[in-house]
């Protein structure tokens, strides 16, 4: 893929065929394509499963449940154009990656705007809505941006095939498609924010997660009341002294402010994607916005745009916001050191015909 820099839009030229001119070996890239659309089908269809823990919650959700259904239609039209071939097909495979490139280019943008509008008017009387209400309109909006979308890729594409000749005897039809340069620059901006606001706290971030990870094993007891029952018998007095003392030493350490904390649990499940798509930026390993465009950077942005939202209202109960896959709730509670308290509550021990203090941790 050759990357090509243009003032309005970022494309480059994939190669479509390949031609020796001495020996008369052909080869078509048609199918190593289709196997990349399959594959990258495959990483959205299991990303979304995995990461969308609500179906249908918010606008972002949706979206990316739109590119799963997007990148199964390509890929079955890219295969359809495959098997029929150049003769009996109705498009060239140039034809259709150039105008799904482009499609695809034009969707960061509104899915942003339009997930950041969906979660700061969440609360407010103009939204509030029925749960099937709500469906029909994302529904509606995300329709209109593919619409748009696809509109807006038949004017703006050059479908023909392109001849290079880099080598004497090799001939090279490549085909030009678009890039997404807010992706790239949204991409190395979140990676370039997260690392410098952790960075000065870097000693801090190791105590800071084991005390996260003992609140979320606490959140998940709470779920399942059978394991929450810690029993203590009466005269164990040596064992309470400690876990109190334990308690008090928790709650005088340091704890990070709500923003820091909830920078943490963001860059704790995405740093590990931003790292990677910032390496192979820096490698020069570009790709087309059919590729770039999928559920990994719609869920992380949803990620970002929630914890944004939560940060702005943070002054207000926080149990309205959908479940994601930062545990919002829990670092919430590192921050304001609220999480670790010991509930003790009576229990009466039937064996032993006496009450049994119970200290939940």
């Amino acid at each position: 893929m050759l990357p090509e820099s243009s003032p309005e839009t970022v494309k480059m030229l994939i190669i479509m065929e390949q031609c020796d001119v001495e020996s008369g070996c052909h080869i078509d890239n048609t199918v190593k394509y289709l196997l990349l659309m399959l594959f990258k089908l495959g990483l959205d269809a299991a990303v979304y499963f995995l990461f969308c823990r609500k179906l249908y919650s918010s606008f972002l959700g949706m979206c990316s449940l739109s590119i799963v259904l997007a990148d199964s239609v390509v890929a079955f039209s890219l295969a359809t154009v495959w098997f029929l071939g150049a003769e009996r097909s109705p498009m060239s495979p140039c034809f259709l990656l150039a105008h799904v490139s482009a499609t695809y280019g034009a969707q960061p943008l509104p899915m942003m705007f339009l997930g950041l509008l969906d979660y700061c008017v969440e609360d407010t009387h103009f939204c509030k809505q029925s749960a099937f209400y709500k469906c029909l309109r994302n529904i509606f909006l995300i329709l209109l941006i593919w619409v748009v979308a696809i509109i807006f890729s038949f004017c703006s594409v050059n479908t023909e095939l392109m001849e290079l000749q880099y080598l004497m005897q090799v001939k090279t039809l490549v085909c030009e498609v678009e890039e997404s340069p807010l992706i790239t620059f949204f991409t190395l901006v979140l990676f370039t924010a997260v690392i410098c606001a952790l960075l000065p706290f870097w000693s801090s971030i190791p105590k800071w997660q084991n005390e996260a990870d003992r609140l979320s094993e606490a959140r998940e007891e709470r779920k399942n009341p059978k394991s929450n029952f810690l029993f203590i018998s009466t005269n164990s007095t040596t064992e309470t002294k400690s876990s109190q003392e334990t308690h008090l030493e928790e709650i005088n350490r340091p704890r990070p402010p709500l923003w820091l904390s909830l920078t943490l649990s963001f860059g704790m499940c995405w740093m590990p994607y931003l790292f990677i798509s910032v390496f192979c930026l820096v490698l020069g390993c570009r790709v087309p916005a059919f590729i770039a465009v999928n559920v990994l950077w719609t869920e992380c942005t949803n990620s970002l745009l929630m914890g944004v939202v939560f940060w702005a209202k943070r002054n207000t109960p926080y149990n309205h916001l959908p479940e994601n896959v930062c545990v919002w709730h829990v670092y919430w509670h590192l921050s304001k050191g609220t999480g670790q308290q010991q509930l003790p509550i009576a229990v009466f021990n039937p064996s032993k015909q006496k009450r049994t203090t119970l200290f939940y941790v």
